[in-house]
């Protein structure tokens, strides 16, 4: 272990994903910010993430596990509580850092002032088949600042791409413990109330999906999402339009996969709290012709839209 104390603590939660640690691992020690520790928080792997654990001989390498499994955001207080830098950033097991991610967010977080506590950049998202997007997406208007109502809109800023000053864990909160997705938009979601973000407009990582991934099923997306408005819905009441725009999406999504009668509930939900959007009455509207005609309108709808909008 480092006989100083670091100035950022990475804190990479893994479980049972001994087979892609070692990239995750290197991509945050050959970093060309050398001012740190990495705190690997083992969530219970029955794998051989410990054997892999010890090849490795750097000793700003930190090592945590325990039993049984607690999910990922369990993983990541346990990290907190155990860093000792000011500032805390987040690895995944399956992403990688481009190698000057640290130093060209800790150079901005010195050019600006304590009201900042996140300083977050662009990344690629890498969906498979040689398929990916640059994250934010053009819709996303304010990234710099007070980006709390912008973040109401839907989350933009990634775990990974983040570095957050470890006060704002002590304010705002930890994460959000037991949510099967969604995790990181609730967190901004409370942290963005109590502080400015500043923002890097360049990539640097690849966030990679992979098939167990933490929230890589339709289902856990579309309950984590519910579940953060019913967390928030105090705030988000306060935005009948952008409310409604939530309700309408999860209507759909929950139409789309078996779960059509609470689907049918938020798309009522939707239209009836903006009754002035054509869209929204019609979308609710259809779903009284039943599941089958409903889903098949969509997505044929969906279909022509993505053609349209290539």
């Amino acid at each position: 272990m480092a006989s100083t104390t670091p100035t950022v603590s990475v804190i990479l939660p893994t479980y049972n994903r001994a087979h892609l640690l070692p990239t995750a691992i290197e991509s945050v020690l050959n970093q060309t910010y050398r001012d740190l520790e990495l705190i690997v928080v083992d969530d219970g792997s029955k794998d051989s993430t410990e054997d892999v654990i010890r090849t490795i001989t750097d000793e700003r390498l930190r090592y945590i596990r325990y039993e049984p499994n607690q999910g990922a955001n369990h993983a990541r207080n346990v990290g907190i509580q155990a860093a000792r830098g000011p500032f805390i950033a987040f690895q995944d097991s399956d992403d990688d850092w481009f190698p000057d991610k640290l130093e060209k967010n800790m150079k901005l977080f010195e050019t600006v002032g304590p009201e900042v506590g996140v300083v977050y950049s662009g990344y690629w998202k890498h969906m498979g088949n040689d398929q990916k997007m640059y994250i934010p997406f053009t819709w996303v208007k304010q990234r710099d600042g007070d980006i709390h109502h912008e973040l109401m809109r839907g989350n933009f800023v990634t775990t990974q791409a983040a570095v957050v000053r470890k006060e704002c864990f002590a304010k705002s909160g930890l994460w959000m413990e037991g949510l099967p997705a969604k995790q990181e938009w609730e967190l901004f979601l409370r942290i963005s109330r109590d502080y400015q973000f500043a923002y890097i407009d360049e990539p640097l990582l690849n966030s990679n999906f992979t098939e167990t991934g933490i929230s890589n099923t339709n289902t856990s997306v579309y309950r984590g999402m519910e579940m953060v408005l019913n967390e928030h819905y105090d705030e988000f009441k306060m935005f009948p339009a952008l409310l409604a725009e939530h309700f309408i999406r999860l209507g759909i999504q929950f139409a789309s996969v078996g779960e059509f009668a609470k689907g049918r509930t938020y798309l009522k939900k939707g239209a009836a709290l903006n009754r002035g959007n054509l869209k929204y009455q019609a979308v609710a509207l259809l779903s009284l012709l039943g599941e089958k005609t409903f889903n098949r309108a969509i997505s044929a709808y969906q279909a022509q839209d993505k053609e349209i909008d290539n």
